[in-house]
């Protein structure tokens, strides 16, 4: 009998747990407000870079549309093993930033998509131990920003799309990752 009761137990402490990660660890979607900003705590060593206006007239390498079929998203799910070399990778996006990366120059795009006093950051991670870099939108609302970055040919970077109080100095939730995207376009 006493057995009885704690597998029921058991079983009772396991999807109540269950149940609560499922609502404290759901994340933002691109277009969900959030309440009020989360801090995040980036390494003391990680370094800002102050991404760049692109020059009149350049194009980007993806449609800005909000249409699913011609958005980044898009054009991350066309590219083959061996993308144009203007294909912007990894598209992602967190509630005012949007961020991915050219395989042709290293370039990280950064998109500030939300007027809210904050910037777009996109940090970049590498599988072969280089320190993380955070390129950030100063620009403002409706802008993109580009990072020209150097990475080893046979590693992988991974974005992480965030939010950048110039004034403090400090990163916030909402987050988004991408994948891992090989720095020579080829999957």
């Amino acid at each position: 009998m006493r057995e009885n009761w704690r597998s029921k137990l058991s079983v009772l402490a396991g999807a109540s747990a269950l149940a609560l990660s499922a609502v404290t660890a759901t994340p933002a979607l691109a277009d969900d407000a959030p309440e009020a900003p989360v801090e995040i705590q980036l390494p003391g060593d990680v370094r800002i870079l102050e991404g760049l206006a692109t020059e009149p007239g350049a194009e980007f390498p993806f449609t800005t549309d909000e249409d699913e079929t011609a958005g980044p998203a898009a054009t991350m799910a066309a590219a083959t093993a061996a993308p144009p070399s203007s294909t912007c990778l990894g598209a992602t996006a967190a509630y005012g930033s949007s961020g991915c990366f050219q395989h042709n120059g290293d370039i990280i795009w950064a998109g500030d998509t939300k007027k809210d006093g904050m910037s777009a950051a996109v940090g970049v991670y590498t599988d072969y131990g280089r320190a993380e870099e955070v390129c950030v939108n100063k620009l403002g609302v409706n802008t993109w920003a580009t990072c020209n970055k150097d990475y080893r040919e046979s590693g992988n970077v991974r974005l992480r799309i965030l939010r950048y109080d110039g004034d403090t100095g400090k990163f916030y939730q909402p987050e988004a990752w991408s994948g891992w995207i090989p720095v020579d376009g080829k999957y």
